[in-house]
């Protein structure tokens, strides 16, 4: 334990500075999104699995990079099914159609979508960051790349991505549009965080949010506190480029998770882990304490790393889907 103590954690409220334009950022960046044409495909493909069907899906994301996932379903089912979009953490993509489809067993259609550039753990295809602002300067990594401008700044890409993966998802006959909800580990986590958040602004309604340890949360205090995992990019970052500090900072608010899970209104299921040094407990709290819906809850495992609940979480979860699905 090297964090606040849990009671302290459960009424951890900090200070977190939204940049006073930040819906409006969004919301430009999402509207000049959606002048792209969506494009998005699902073609039936043999995943070698039998009580799984599996759709490659390509989309239209950020700029109008194509994005890829995968959509899996029920074998033989014609929808629409509620459905979970799951985003990955880092470095993970969508892989092979076998690793990914635990809540299409469980009768969800599961769309699971890449995260540009990465993907380098999980095998398979991926999709790549083709943005001409993904070689600025930065550390090795992707959390500095374009980190003085939140024009240009490599989560934007990423956040909006996941905004059109929602938009995606809502085209296909297999998936109720009325019945999605957001999903993701860690970086995964933070991105169904931010989805969550933005969704409003996108006038797409969500059912539910379940972050699990979630990165990309309060990152002024992860700054300060850890040196593990990868907020540990940015220090590096500063250490060498002292003079971007203020700017880097000032762009780090319009993606903190304790930012835009404030413009959320869809219902949540956190859970955090009080070991895990990768993600700080305080900042999983701060972004739930200040999570935008009344309605949530957070699963707390004592004496988990980043690990968090695994197996356990998907239990939680298992239930909490079936219940709002109802």
């Amino acid at each position: 334990m090297f964090d606040l103590s849990l009671d302290k954690l459960r009424e951890y409220r900090p200070e977190v500075a939204a940049p006073a334009d930040l819906v409006d950022f969004w919301r430009r960046s999402i509207e000049k999104a959606r002048t792209d044409d969506l494009s998005a495909t699902f073609t039936l493909i043999d995943n070698k699995l039998a009580v799984i069907d599996t759709y490659d899906v390509t989309y239209a994301g950020f700029d109008g990079s194509p994005v890829k996932g995968w959509l899996h379903v029920p074998t033989g089912a014609t929808g629409p099914l509620p459905t979970v979009v799951q985003y990955h953490g880092y470095s993970g993509g969508r892989g092979f159609p076998h690793a990914t489809n635990l809540w299409a067993q469980a009768g969800y259609a599961h769309f699971v979508t890449d995260t540009r550039g990465q993907g380098w753990t999980a095998g398979g295809s991926g999709t790549p960051d083709d943005s001409p602002y993904a070689g600025l300067n930065h550390t090795p990594g992707f959390l500095t790349a374009g980190i003085t401008d939140p024009e240009t700044y490599y989560y934007r890409r990423v956040f909006i991505d996941a905004v059109r993966a929602l938009d995606a998802a809502r085209t296909s006959p297999l998936v109720d549009p009325g019945k999605l909800i957001v999903a993701g580990v860690s970086q995964g986590g933070g991105i169904a965080i931010a989805a969550a958040g933005l969704a409003p602004i996108a006038g797409i309604e969500l059912l539910g949010c379940a972050p699990d340890v979630p990165f990309l949360c309060h990152f002024e205090r992860a700054l300060q506190l850890t040196d593990h995992g990868r907020y540990n990019e940015i220090t590096q970052y500063l250490k060498g480029f002292r003079h971007h500090a203020d700017a880097a900072l000032r762009t780090l608010g319009y993606f903190d998770g304790v930012n835009l899970g404030r413009l959320a209104t869809a219902p949540a299921l956190f859970s955090v882990a009080l070991m895990d040094a990768t993600c700080p407990p305080s900042t999983v709290f701060a972004a739930f304490n200040h999570y935008g819906s009344a309605d949530k809850q957070i699963e707390v495992y004592p004496y988990n790393e980043h690990e968090g609940g695994q197996t356990y979480q998907q239990d939680a979860q298992l239930d909490w889907f079936a219940n709002i699905t109802k």
